[in-house]
């Protein structure tokens, strides 16, 4: 019997290079404690630089294309701007690149944008098929060290001279598949190390690393842009690649990889026996169809799946439009009588994500107390209804008044879209119906942020044509998709309500309802 736990173990998984040079050095295992410190510190490096990578393109278009301002919204085929305000880097970007410098370039870049994200959100779900059968270790080093690859090949255009649209349109497209493994890696990882006691929690202040990474690709490719645009594709993705490296050396996937005892941290990491059922370690079993990885169908009919993956797409749909939308929208809104320029409409525009990390923070440690994640997901889709309304229509008054109605509106936007794509996503891969089968966090996540992708992509895509028209049409949209995402998980909703009477009735029943509908 444990002839066939030691293979299982080499067959599903290794220890990390890294982590033996370690407790050679240590001549002693690493606590638990530690490998979870690790896990944490490995991931947010990865997923921040994974967003550092997406961020860049949104700078290097004031290079490529001097009349398209580098903090502006994205650009569309059928958005064309007429304003005559030149940028402020226009004498270091002299006249752009060709072709976006000419006069289809605002829709070849909006071009290379939608493609972008249409690839990551179908390469989502092949991403997180594939993540459940192989060492996710591995795996998402491919995908960093591929995202470094393409994204540097973005740039080497640059010294390449080369001015072929379709060579750009390829290496983006390339990118956002490469892009799609990083996602349902990390969440898979992390939701291996900890369990549901304070996984809100952990993941909605480990979820910080979105805004870290955005910021940080935001100022790396700005700093690098005067030495040619080149080089604020070409360092980020090198450092992507880096850390890619540094994955592959010391992050442990799952506790029985490097043989990590939990038994004092039980509350702390997934465990597949359920109370009072006899305590079984789960590489001991003789059955290794129980351990095969989960198909994409049945993860779709694991309870709550299909409910999250499309609030998720209502939710992103809104998140998104803000993230692409929201530096355009000031500019082209007078603040207190007074007009933005292109450069202070995008600085104010980040408070939007400063709520969003605090949003995330808050739904988690909510759902953690209540033990209803679904409930915590509605209620904060429900509020940002109003606050959308008042942000469209007092936003205006004045700069402090639009800061703190940013600030509230993030808070309730991105909080229940963290909350899903990393708690919910973790407890559905780990859920009871798979009876203990814990290969299905990839793909579960996969389903997820990729249908959630897809409305990501198609908010900033709708918005292109009704902000021509109306922006209180576009809030409008906005408040019927944030409604639609909070009705979608009525069921679940009633189903935690339902188990919160049972405890309070004295019924035995589990502390946090598992999801179930």
């Amino acid at each position: 019997m444990g002839s066939l736990a030691e293979s299982v173990m080499e067959e599903n998984y290794s220890k990390p290079p890294g982590i033996r040079f370690m407790e050679r050095a240590k001549k002693s295992s690493l606590s638990f404690k530690t490998y979870q410190a690790i896990v944490l510190i490995v991931t947010f490096l990865a997923y921040a630089s994974y967003h550092a990578t997406r961020k860049t393109t949104s700078i290097v278009k004031s290079a490529l294309d001097p009349q398209t301002p580098g903090v502006d919204a994205l650009k569309f085929p059928w958005q064309r701007h007429t304003t005559q305000e030149s940028s402020r880097l226009s004498w270091m970007l002299k006249d752009g690149w060709l072709p976006f410098n000419g006069p289809d370039g605002t829709a070849m870049l909006g071009q290379l944008d939608v493609s972008f994200l249409f690839v990551y959100a179908m390469g989502m779900y092949f991403s997180g098929h594939v993540g459940d059968r192989m060492d996710l270790r591995i795996f998402l080093t491919i995908g960093m060290v591929g995202t470094g690859l393409f994204t540097a090949l973005f740039g080497v255009g640059y010294w390449a001279n080369v001015h072929i649209f379709y060579y750009y349109l390829i290496v983006q497209m390339m990118a956002g598949l490469f892009q799609s493994t990083g996602w349902p890696s990390v969440v898979a990882v992390v939701g291996n190390w900890f369990g549901k006691k304070k996984r809100g929690l952990i993941m909605g202040i480990w979820n910080a690393h979105t805004s870290i990474g955005n910021i940080t690709g935001s100022l790396v490719a700005s700093i690098l842009l005067k030495y040619g645009w080149g080089w604020s594709m070409v360092v980020p993705g090198s450092i992507i690649a880096i850390i890619g490296v540094l994955v592959f050396l010391f992050l442990p996937v799952h506790p029985e990889s490097v043989g990590a005892n939990h038994d004092e941290d039980e509350d702390e990491v997934f465990t597949p026996r359920k109370e009072g059922e006899e305590v079984t370690e789960r590489l001991l079993r003789s059955d290794r169809e129980e351990e095969s990885a989960v198909g994409f169908i049945e993860a779709w009919k694991i309870p709550g799946v299909a409910p999250f993956a499309l609030c998720l797409f209502f939710a992103k749909l809104v998140a998104y439009t803000f993230l692409y939308w929201l530096p355009f929208y000031i500019s082209h809104t007078a603040i207190d009588g007074k007009y933005l320029s292109n450069e202070e409409a995008g600085n104010l525009s980040t408070l939007f994500d400063v709520g969003g990390v605090v949003g995330g923070i808050l739904a988690g440690y909510i759902s953690d107390r209540l033990g209803a994640r679904a409930i915590t997901a509605a209620s904060f889709m429900y509020c940002a209804i109003p606050v959308l309304y008042l942000y469209r229509s007092y936003g205006h008054v004045s700069m402090t008044i639009n800061i703190i109605l940013m600030l509230i509106t993030g808070v309730f936007v991105n909080g229940p879209y963290a909350l899903i794509t990393t708690a919910v996503s973790a407890d559905l891969g780990t859920h009871s119906s798979l009876k203990g089968n814990s290969r299905a966090l990839a793909t579960v996540t996969a389903i997820i942020d990729g249908t959630g992708s897809i409305g990501a992509a198609i908010g900033p895509l709708l918005t292109g044509y009704i902000s021509a028209t109306s922006w209180s049409a576009v809030f409008t949209m906005l408040m019927g998709a944030a409604f639609i995402a909070g009705l979608l998980l009525t069921r679940l909703v009633v189903a935690e309500v339902g188990a919160k009477i049972h405890q309070l009735g004295g019924s035995p029943r589990s502390r946090s309802p598992d999801l179930e509908v």
